[in-house]
């Protein structure tokens, strides 16, 4: 177990036990000394199949979601790039105020400025202040953190409470539930792309027709809503 390993496929099997839960990356080790032996090779981790890693008797993942355990296996098989390497995002300053009538809206993301993650794997949440003129990305939040093996969703969702709208790929009914009760509204871009993009259409639809829930979360008022509905239904 002493034997070293490149700095690559360090980070390949410690992003591949931030997916799994109470999987350690040590764990994670020792499941490959099981498979392919130490240490492990670039050729090795490539061969690796799903089937290998259900029956691995080093770590149990039986109970762990099959979409995130194959996820894993494509940082460990190097077919997922390792999501923050090299790459610095340019933030933006912000301060309460500084753009009225604007919403602050989460991405889940795993790449660049890219809306690419599923809520409960993503490795990051990219927060971005949107008003009808701007669009300012000022933070990005990792959503990796040693308090999600107790309450993944309640953790995750908690990362962006401070937010009114969640842009994200894809999401499960229990974690959309957890996220509505942190006063957050989950909306799926199932096809991904640009987070920009996304939210320049948002511009959009915050400066035409916002629906009520959008109108709601950007803080009109009851009156205004009113008028909204009303002149949707004389349309």
């Amino acid at each position: 177990m002493n034997a070293p390993i490149s700095r690559e496929i360090a980070l390949r099997i410690a992003f591949a036990a931030k997916l799994l839960p109470d999987i350690e990356p040590l764990q994670i080790l020792k499941v490959l000394d099981e498979l392919v032996g130490l240490p492990p090779t670039l050729d090795a981790l490539s061969k690796l199949t799903l089937k290998q890693l259900k029956v691995a008797q080093a770590a149990d993942f039986s109970a762990v979601d099959i979409e995130l355990l194959k996820k894993s296996l494509a940082y460990l098989k190097g077919e997922k790039e390792i999501a923050g390497e090299g790459e610095k995002l340019e933030l933006q300053a912000y301060a309460e105020g500084d753009m009225p009538d604007s919403l602050r809206i989460a991405c889940a993301s795993n790449k660049g400025e890219q809306l690419d993650g599923h809520f409960g794997s993503c490795s990051r949440f990219l927060i971005y202040q949107v008003g009808v003129d701007e669009i300012r990305l000022i933070d990005v939040r990792d959503a990796s953190g040693p308090e999600a093996r107790d309450d993944k969703n309640a953790y995750r969702a908690g990362l962006i409470e401070d937010c009114q709208v969640l842009f994200v790929a894809s999401i499960g009914g229990p974690a959309a539930a957890k996220v509505v009760k942190f006063g957050v509204h989950p909306v799926k871009h199932p096809t991904g792309g640009e987070a920009r993009e996304r939210l320049v259409q948002l511009q959009t639809v915050i400066a035409t027709s916002p629906p009520p829930w959008l109108a709601k979360a950007m803080g009109h008022d009851e009156e205004s809503r009113v008028r909204f509905e009303r002149s949707e239904a004389e349309a």
